[in-house]
C-alpha cells in the first residue's frame, strides 16, 4: 500500500507530479526566506535549494510524461478497476 500516491488501495491519493509540485513550491517558499541572508551557510543552503528545485523540475516532467503515456495507452486511472500496468 502506498502512503501518498494514488493506487487501488488509495484511490484518493496524489499523483507523483502533484506531490513533487507541492514540494518544489515549499522549497521555493523557504528559499525566499533566506535569499537576503549573507552568511555563508545561508548562501550554501540557498544554492542547494536551487539545485534541488531544478532536479524536482526534471522529476515533474518525467512524472507528467509517464502519466501522459499511461492515459494515452490505457485511459485515465479513474476509469479502471485495478492497476493500468503491473500487478495488484
Amino acid at each position: 500500500m502506498t502512503h501518498f500516491l494514488r493506487s487501488d488501495a488509495s484511490p484518493d491519493g496524489y499523483t507523483l507530479e502533484d506531490i513533487l509540485i507541492v514540494l518544489r513550491k515549499d522549497i521555493l517558499y523557504r528559499a525566499t526566506k533566506i535569499m537576503d541572508d549573507p552568511r555563508p551557510e545561508a548562501r550554501k543552503v540557498l544554492e542547494n535549494n536551487i539545485q534541488i528545485m531544478s532536479l524536482l523540475g526534471e522529476a515533474i516532467n518525467l512524472a507528467e510524461d509517464s502519466t501522459t503515456i499511461l492515459n494515452k495507452a490505457f485511459g485515465p486511472a479513474s476509469q479502471k478497476d485495478g492497476p493500468r500496468i503491473g500487478t495488484e
